[in-house]
């Protein structure tokens, strides 16, 4: 009786290296960026996220050092505002905060650096929430004009690519035309089309900021049991003419991801988001577990499941380790 033996490809490191299926690569990552305009020289250390700062303007060269010298060129720029108010009107100021790091980085780095932007209302209301507020809830169509004209702003400032994250309906569409009119028909959205209602982003709140101040996002964001709600927002945002969709979270939501790469024919991004990087980290402190397999396997999990782009604090890690030849 003929033995299939699927272990002689696994016999040596050699030969799992030549038929290895997926592999990482720095092109594919987005490393996400916090600048707050409160700071002057300092830094401020993220509690919850070990290894994760808040940047102010003077001290985000030496991270953008950092990321030159290893090879990490894909941003995702969040900004945190000295001032906040109900219309999140900072969001889209000229001399707003993401504004400002855009025209510095542009001025230092030229073009090293491919710049994206998180267009979302959070950091920016003194509610906290991602719109514009009527009768305690956010009201879709109003804040469809304030993302657009976010959007624009980031785009005039020097942004290669807007990324909204709010989950209006209809704000791809929105966003899209109002780009187009203004003369940014090269400029691609990244859309946040299936972000989740989700535990796993409580470490981003203290980073950005970004609690809200009453109730919460359930109404907007997407209820965790529901999988093909998300492929319908994932169409949706294809039609409305989306450059690249995302998943958000990653590892609780790997099938969606699996599920969008097979309708899609844009590249699909995954969001590896806050808790998860903080989840690795306090076990690794522990001694619980080893944090590099850990988040190399985790990785690969994401590519396996069909991700084309992963947003991940581990990125510089993995960039590093990558560089090193230890993956």
């Amino acid at each position: 009786m003929l033995i299939h033996r699927p272990r002689r490809l696994r016999h040596s490191a050699h030969i799992r290296n030549m038929v290895r299926e997926h592999r990482l690569s720095v092109d594919d990552f987005i490393y996400p960026l916090f600048v707050d305009e409160n700071l002057v020289d300092d830094s401020q250390a993220i509690g919850s996220m070990p290894g994760i700062v808040r940047h102010s303007l003077n001290t985000l060269k030496w991270e953008l050092e950092d990321l030159q010298e290893l090879g990490v060129r894909n941003l995702l720029l969040f900004g945190i505002p000295a001032s906040k108010d109900a219309h999140a009107s900072q969001a889209h100021a000229e001399e707003g905060i993401v504004q400002k790091t855009l025209h510095q980085i542009r001025k230092d780095y030229a073009d090293t650096f491919y710049l994206i932007t998180d267009v979302c209302n959070c950091e920016y209301t003194d509610h906290g929430h991602c719109g514009i507020i009527v009768n305690q809830d956010v009201d879709n169509d109003q804040t469809l004009d304030l993302l657009s004209r976010t959007a624009l702003s980031h785009a005039r400032a020097g942004a290669d690519m807007v990324a909204p994250s709010d989950m209006m309906d209809g704000r791809i569409g929105h966003m899209r035309a109002s780009l187009d009119q203004a003369g940014f028909q090269n400029l691609p959205i990244m859309a946040y089309s299936a972000k989740f209602a989700s535990a796993y982003y409580g470490p981003f709140r203290e980073a950005a900021d970004s609690a809200p101040q009453f109730g919460d996002r359930r109404s907007y964001q997407m209820d965790p049991p529901n999988g093909r709600e998300a492929l319908r927002e994932i169409s949706l945002d294809l039609e409305e003419g989306a450059d690249i969709v995302m998943v958000k979270p990653g590892l609780a939501y790997l099938d969606l991801v699996w599920q969008a790469k097979q309708i899609s024919d844009v590249p699909v991004a995954l969001y590896n988001v806050s808790g998860e990087y903080s989840m690795v980290k306090a076990a690794a402190e522990k001694g619980w577990i080893d944090e590099k397999k850990i988040v190399l396997e985790t990785f690969y999990s994401f590519k396996r499941a069909g991700a084309d782009l992963i947003i991940s604090y581990h990125s510089k890690e993995v960039a590093a380790w990558l560089k090193d030849g230890l993956v």
